[in-house]
């Protein structure tokens, strides 16, 4: 389908969409405000607050930071989407959607490795931590967190946009890996480097963050006391965070395997739960968990309570 000689995608995930229009529309822009307030109050109080001012807190603003591009990337043009009389999005929007959903994913991932380094790092070899984990290593970790993604997907993309597209129907609400589907034939080397990219990017730094985590956690329980504490209280939210990005990872793949067999509404639910999720849950469990950025949340929101009744009174 062309539209003013662009050629456009038909998203035809959607359920109901006649029926329920206003609703997906307020849910989403509900989402993405939600989701827009919470990372960037994180961001900001990590920004802020000096003693935030170290490597794990500054993997968990990157992380933040990611969500804010992932959302910004996603949810406006779900909006435009559900309130036009079709649903649809241009061939060129659809890649870059797609280079933006998994390298920032990767990046996710990535980063939750360099965090779980990290904690190995401090409970494991405490002594050595000032020298290992200083600015030039954080830089690294940042850097290749972004860098690395960035370089894999591109490739991804300039190859995908080259080939002869048989069908303009999208079986999902956003360009994803179904998209690989509407392709007359998948290339060899399309295929192999998408396996390659999941491997490095998925598969190799999640069971290196699972493996790093065990070592941490038989160390805390031989040493028990403080070392424990430590190990739980800092680890248990990077765990819960590691398991929610595996288990989305895990339904995408779901989704592009199996979107002939899946029913519309399985479909959608999954998809929104890729969607929701992530962005969600990082400033969630980072605002309640972690101790100190618990602690400047309650300040901030005291004070707001304070100069409220002040102006009240």
């Amino acid at each position: 389908m062309e539209r003013n000689g662009t050629l456009m995608l038909i998203l035809d995930g959607f359920v109901d969409v006649d029926k329920y229009r206003y609703v997906y529309v307020m849910f989403f822009l509900a989402l993405y405000v939600l989701i827009l307030c919470s990372n960037c109050i994180i961001i900001c109080l990590i920004w802020i607050h000096r003693n935030l001012h170290e490597p794990m807190y500054i993997f968990i603003a990157a992380l933040s930071l990611n969500s804010l591009f992932f959302s910004t990337a996603i949810y406006p043009k779900l909006v435009v989407a559900v309130l036009s009389n079709q649903q649809s999005v241009s061939y060129s929007g659809c890649l870059v959607q797609v280079f933006f959903f998994y390298s920032l994913g990767s990046s996710d991932i990535l980063l939750l490795l360099a965090m779980a380094y990290d904690r190995y790092v401090s409970i494991c070899r405490p002594l050595q931590y000032a020298s290992t984990m200083g600015t030039t290593c954080v830089s690294i970790c940042l850097a290749s967190a972004w860098f690395v993604p960035v370089c894999l997907m591109s490739v991804t993309v300039v190859v995908q946009s080259k080939q002869k597209i048989c069908s303009v129907t999208l079986t999902g609400i956003i360009c994803n890996a179904t998209m690989m589907n509407i392709h007359c034939t998948l290339p060899k080397f399309l295929a192999m480097w998408t396996l390659f990219t999941l491997s490095v990017m998925a598969v190799i730094p999640v069971l290196f963050i699972f493996f790093t985590y065990f070592k941490i956690f038989m160390v805390a329980y031989h040493s028990q006391g403080e070392v424990w504490k430590k190990a739980v209280d800092t680890c248990l939210p990077h765990l819960i965070v590691l398991l929610a990005t595996f288990s989305l990872m895990t339904f995408d793949i779901i989704i592009g395997l199996l979107e002939s067999v899946l029913p519309k509404n399985v479909r959608l639910i999954l998809t929104l739960q890729t969607l929701v999720y992530n962005p969600l849950l990082n400033p969630i469990i980072y605002g309640l968990k972690m101790t100190e950025i618990r602690k400047h949340i309650k300040r901030l929101c005291c004070s707001h309570v304070g100069v409220i009744k002040t102006q009240v009174e």
